[in-house]
């Protein structure tokens, strides 16, 4: 039997020939078309997070106001009950004093105002370097004395609450040498159903709202700016002899009035400490269609101002 040729071993290379290339995988890749695909939906699932991102985020700014004002509340009872019995006025007299400068703790403060007094309650201050002179450029840097939902307003002029000053403590003086409306006695005021304060715009609320500028965080005293001599909150219903957030300038143009600034609604606290999340109209404000709060008229009252759970009119400056 002829000898057969020996096969090469599996595997080994035969002379005269080179083994083939081995293949290279490559790693999968988008096509232009799947990246945009991609790119498409990811644009989708942005559109739809992000107004719920802002949602929450307008949601804690509400939740961290109400809880600023609530503090503020709770603080009128304990200056009340430590002031036998007189509630914090919007602003110190400078009468019966030769330079209206009061001590606060932290130093000496000119005629401080309703925010600074019960924050003095707790030994909490809005400004580290208090000024014993007029001075309306200086700003709050305490956090827990604003809204968190205009965080520019820190002017301590155009503050972003208002004090229901009228009816709690008006220490401006009359023509007669007496104070428009303090002292004024807590134990007599209906604190359940008496605002205390809440979110304000200042004067530029009797303006159209398509009138009104922005705000100004050195101390401006423009009445069409956001924020104007915010600290004070008129009522809902002016007289002819009514008092203004801006004694300057006592007409119906320049009143004060609420800030809806959380989803057209503003925070409420009341005497007796609680909070409310309201429209200006559930706490008597009249709206006109140019978005101007009217002195009068349209179902405007002050029951919920006055104290006495009745639509008095407000003490009269003259």
């Amino acid at each position: 039997m002829p000898d057969c040729p020996a096969f090469p071993p599996r595997g080994s290379r035969r002379e005269g020939r080179s083994a083939a290339p081995a293949r290279v995988r490559r790693a999968p890749a988008f096509t232009v078309v799947e990246l945009l695909v991609v790119i498409g939906i990811l644009g989708v699932m942005m559109s739809i997070l992000l107004p719920s991102v802002s949602r929450a985020r307008q949601q804690a700014y509400t939740v961290q106001c109400a809880s600023n004002l609530r503090t503020f509340a709770q603080a009128w009872l304990m200056y009340a009950d430590g002031n036998q019995r007189v509630s914090c006025p919007a602003r110190m007299p400078g009468k019966g004093s030769p330079t209206g400068v009061f001590y606060l703790g932290d130093g000496t403060q000119y005629r401080p105002r309703w925010y600074e007094l019960l924050g003095a309650v707790n030994k909490i201050y809005p400004c580290r370097n208090p000024k014993d002179i007029q001075d309306d450029s200086w700003t709050i840097d305490n956090p827990l004395f604003l809204c968190p939902a205009v965080p520019n307003w820190v002017n301590s002029r155009n503050y972003p609450y208002g004090y229901n000053y009228q009816f709690l403590g008006n220490a401006r003086p009359r023509a007669d040498g007496k104070w428009i409306n303090w002292p004024v006695k807590s134990d007599r005021i209906r604190a359940d159903q008496t605002v205390m304060a809440a979110d304000c715009m200042g004067t530029a609320a009797g303006k159209p709202k398509a009138a009104r500028q922005g705000y100004y965080v050195e101390g401006s005293h423009d009445p069409y700016a956001m924020g104007n001599k915010g600290w004070a909150l008129d009522p809902p219903r002016l007289t002819g002899t009514s008092d203004y957030a801006d004694p300057e300038r006592r007409n119906p143009q320049d009143r004060s009035g609420p800030d809806p600034r959380h989803n057209r609604r503003l925070n409420v606290a009341f005497c007796d400490g609680h909070v409310e999340l309201d429209a200006p109209g559930d706490i008597g404000y009249a709206v006109a269609p140019d978005g101007s709060y009217p002195v009068s008229g349209g179902g405007a009252d002050n029951r919920m101002f006055s104290g006495t759970g009745h639509d008095d009119d407000p003490p009269p400056a003259r």
